[in-house]
């Protein structure tokens, strides 16, 4: 007998070999029926794997994401099953599940396919999950797999073996498909009951511009064909809000091939908000002390060699720059941090100048594979809302918590009341991927958990996530649309100071290292927007919006006094049009909205006797008329409402 210790803390003694679904059925025969997968010891196995001794167990369902991650795994294999028997002679990649559903590479060879077959897959599909089909694991050795690709004629396969050893590869059947997998899978195909392929694309065959370019295909399945049909109504709405398709509507960026590509163009409207982005947060970071410095774009090899960031992003970095001296090679600035570590520098120390707190919104490059760039999100040129803070250990806390407390002005300011913390932690089976030693990555991440024990936090735990130099705390914020983003992190590092050899004098008048923290609350400036858009639809916080007000008169002969109404919001400091087209005043009104100006004011023959405007506001129509002075008040006080203790 081996002991189960389920969710609720309690033990249940069963057979060895028991499986999840037997003790679900133990349970109830209602649970089994939906069991997806098990967590076993926090590993996700299939539900119809055997325990073989003393294990904390969870069931987990389409409730759970490691069940919807199960279902969208297998409806990858029930997929490339389909294309099999649909185009015979396919070979495949990688198959995962993602997010929202799952997607396979495939070599379709000479066939070509696009989403119009898209319909004919889909049927298959359900076709092959109406047989109930079970997946079975099976432990096979390397040469007995690199002999069943062979034979299959499937290379790709047979170079993912290269990287495996005996004992490590498994392969799983489903029906008449038979693929190398870690697993874990549904118990039968049966679960899938909806199915929706979403999109097509190209994909270079592991990331590699120089390799073959395989046909990627992504999908999403359910359990039920009402959660396809809400999801759909999300995709649509998703649509609507597209960061990019709003950016180019709103005039906000664009991009140009010639300037190159994942490269933005700020427009004069989105420089203003951009600009705005900026004069929010460094006003908060003026109230916290910090202070503002310049860095150049590019940097000398050498300074990315001390740091690390050669070693672990050259690859990804856009190619040194030769000069006329020889040996001598630049790069375009990856990271703000090395910069600042040579600020530190520039004079000695002593334990009364900490904390030394420097920020830059700083422009940085990674050279991102083509097929990677999306909209603001993926981009190779963007700028950090960067700082670094030096501190002592004994400061290292309050500092964390002073970062925290910035990042939720931020949030409130914007709007973001929907968020998790993640830590990300070093993954201790494999700390060769990291820099620096045992005792300060134990320190840092001490201080790390201890901080959001201390706040109480919402908080998840990722082994293996943190950065190559110490752990960090990001933020993942849920959008209108329930999607989750990563905005704003806190890294500890007592590496970088070891390396750029940073002292300071303490109060016994010897020399120590410094603990350097990273920051960035909004991440990056472009991928912030395209949230905010995507949050938003473009319908900004009024305090941010880049035009506030427009002006809408009703024929040129009112043209005079709405230039007086002008005048007085400019002097205000609201930010104003003047729509003096020569349109009928229903136009206007319906291109204003379009821009999604929050206030527009209509002026005419009653306005201008009456000293007053008619008030419309965005997405909620007329408010009637107001006196100057008196729309003025509302647009102040709501400024000053979002804002709070900042205005």
């Amino acid at each position: 007998m081996i002991n189960i210790t389920l969710p609720d803390n309690s033990v249940r003694q069963y057979p060895v070999g028991i499986t999840g679904l037997e003790i679900a059925k133990s349970i109830s025969d209602g649970l089994a029926r939906n069991v997806l997968s098990i967590a076993v010891n926090n590993e996700v196995w299939d539900a119809t794997r055997p325990l073989t001794q003393d294990a904390k167990v969870k069931l987990l369902t389409w409730n759970d994401t490691e069940g919807k991650a199960t279902m969208w795994h297998s409806s990858a294999h029930l997929m490339a099953e389909a294309i099999e028997f649909l185009y015979p002679g396919t070979k495949f990649g990688i198959g995962p599940n993602i997010e929202n559903g799952f997607y396979y590479d495939v070599d379709f060879g000479n066939q070509i396919i696009s989403s119009d077959d898209f319909p004919k897959i889909e049927n298959k599909i359900l076709e092959l999950a109406r047989e109930k089909q079970q997946f079975l694991r099976k432990e096979i050795s390397k040469e007995e797999a690199i002999d069943f690709f062979s034979r299959k004629g499937d290379e790709y396969k047979i170079e993912l073996l290269q990287d495996l050893q005996d004992g490590q590869i498994t392969f799983y059947e489903s029906g008449k498909f038979t693929d190398l997998c870690r697993g874990p899978h549904l118990p039968d195909t049966g679960f899938i009951k909806a199915v929706k392929l979403l999109s097509i694309a190209g994909a270079y065959w592991r990331g590699d511009e120089k390799r073959k370019q395989l046909t990627r295909i992504y999908g999403i399945t359910f359990p039920k064909q009402k959660d396809l049909d809400d999801f759909l109504v999300f995709l649509e709405e998703a649509k609507k809000r597209d960061h990019r398709k709003l950016g180019k509507e709103l005039e906000l960026f664009a991009f140009s091939n010639k300037v190159g590509l994942g490269l933005p163009l700020w427009l004069p409207r989105g420089a203003q908000l951009r600009e705005r982005l900026e004069m929010f947060l460094k006003k908060v970071q003026k109230k916290a002390g910090y202070l503002q410095v310049i860095c150049p774009h590019i940097g000398n090899v050498e300074l990315y060699k001390t740091s690390g960031h050669y070693q672990k992003y050259g690859e990804s970095s856009f190619r040194p720059i030769s000069t006329p001296i020889e040996g001598e090679e630049f790069f375009l600035k990856p990271m703000n941090c090395p910069h600042h570590c040579e600020i530190y520098k520039t004079k000695p120390r002593s334990y009364r100048d900490l904390p030394l707190r420097l920020a830059e919104f700083g422009t940085v490059y990674r050279y991102e594979q083509s097929g990677e760039l999306h909209g603001l999100t993926r981009v190779r040129g963007f700028t950090q809302d960067d700082a670094h803070i030096f501190c002592t250990p004994e400061q290292v806390k309050d500092e964390f918590k002073g970062v925290m407390d910035i990042v939720m002005l931020i949030f409130k300011a914007l709007n973001f009341k929907d968020f998790i913390v993640q830590i990300s932690l070093r993954d201790p089976n494999n700390k060769e991927k990291y820099i620096g030693t045992d005792e300060n990555w134990e320190k840092a991440e001490n201080a790390i958990m201890e901080v959001a024990s201390e706040r109480g936090l919402n908080t998840i735990i990722e082994l293996g996530e943190a950065a190559f130099y110490g752990p960090k705390m990001d933020f993942l914020v849920k959008d209108a649309l329930g999607r989750k983003w990563q905005l704003g992190t806190i890294q500890v590092d007592y590496n970088l100071p070891e390396r750029f050899e940073l002292e300071y004098i303490g109060t016994d008048n010897q020399r120590h290292r410094p603990v350097m923290i990273h920051r960035a609350p909004f991440g990056s400036m472009e991928r912030f927007v395209a949230v905010l858009l995507e949050h938003t639809a473009g319908n900004f916080p009024l305090w941010l919006a880049p035009d506030q007000v427009i002006i809408l008169p009703i024929s040129d002969k009112y043209q005079v006094y709405a230039k007086k109404v002008l005048n007085l919001l400019n002097n205000s400091e609201i930010r104003t049009l003047f729509d003096d087209r020569n349109e009928k005043a229903g136009k206007k009104i319906r291109d204003a909205e379009l821009m999604k100006i929050p206030f527009m004011l209509i002026v005419g023959e009653r306005e201008e006797n009456e000293g007053s405007v008619s008030v419309r506001r965005h997405g909620k129509g007329d408010l009637g008329p107001y006196k100057i002075e008196d729309f003025i008040r509302l647009v102040t006080q709501e400024v000053k409402n979002e804002l709070g203790e900042l205005d």
